[in-house]
C-alpha cells in the first residue's frame, strides 16, 4: 500500500511561498536536489493542486531538452514525464498533459483507492491548497517540511484554516548548507 507524502518548502513563519506566489526567499542548490531526487525515486505518482500543476506542466515536460539543462532539470523531468500525475482539482474539466487525470470530487475516497493501488508513494509537491484540504481528511501519512531560514511576514500560509488537530511524530532531521532544517514527520493515526 502507498503512503501519501507532502514535501513542502517553507518559511520559518509558515508562508509556503510570498504574497504574490514567489519563492524566490527559498535558497536550494544541488544539495537540496539531491535529497529531492531520494523523495522521487520512492514514488511512481505526483499528486498537485490546479495552480502548482500548471507551472509544473508549463516546464517540466521539455525541461530536459533545453542545452542548458541542469542534472536536477534532467532526472526531475524523467520523473515527472514517467509517473503519474494527478490534480485535485473542482474547476479543472482537461488535462494537456500525458499520463495525467484530476479528482474533482470525491476526494477522500479517491485518495484512500489511489493509496491502495499503488506500490510507491504517491507525492505531494508544494500544493499547500491540497495540503491543507488533505491534512484536514487525515490522508497524508508523511510530512517532509523543508524550513528555510527567512521569516517574510506575509504570503500564502501552509497551515491557514486548519480546525483539526493532527498529531505528528518526528522521524529525522537534517541541516542542508543553504541553512534549510528538513523535518520528517509521520502522522500518528
Amino acid at each position: 500500500m502507498a503512503k501519501l507524502v507532502s514535501s513542502v518548502l517553507v518559511t520559518l513563519d509558515g508562508f509556503a511561498a510570498g504574497p504574490n506566489g514567489e519563492l524566490d526567499m527559498f535558497n536550494v542548490n544541488q544539495e537540496f536536489f539531491d535529497f529531492a531526487g531520494v523523495l522521487t525515486d520512492q514514488s511512481d505518482t505526483a499528486l498537485y493542486g490546479k495552480g502548482t500543476y500548471q507551472i509544473m506542466n508549463s516546464y517540466w515536460p521539455t525541461a530536459a531538452d533545453k542545452p542548458d539543462a541542469s542534472k536536477h532539470d534532467k532526472e526531475h523531468a524523467a520523473w515527472y514525464n514517467r509517473v503519474e500525475k494527478i490534480v485535485l482539482s473542482t474547476t479543472m474539466k482537461n488535462v494537456a498533459g500525458n499520463n495525467t487525470r484530476i479528482i474533482g470530487s470525491n476526494v477522500s475516497d479517491e485518495i484512500n483507492k489511489l493509496k491502495q493501488e499503488k506500490e510507491k508513494n504517491i507525492q505531494i509537491f508544494g500544493s499547500p491548497g491540497v495540503v491543507r484540504s488533505l491534512m484536514q481528511e487525515n490522508l497524508i501519512d508523511e510530512y517532509w517540511m523543508f524550513i528555510a531560514p527567512v521569516v517574510i511576514g506575509k504570503g500564502m500560509p501552509l497551515f491557514a484554516g486548519i480546525t483539526n488537530q493532527v498529531k505528528l511524530k518526528l522521524l529525522s532531521s537534517k541541516a542542508f548548507s543553504t541553512g534549510i532544517v528538513l523535518m520528517h514527520y509521520e502522522r500518528i493515526a
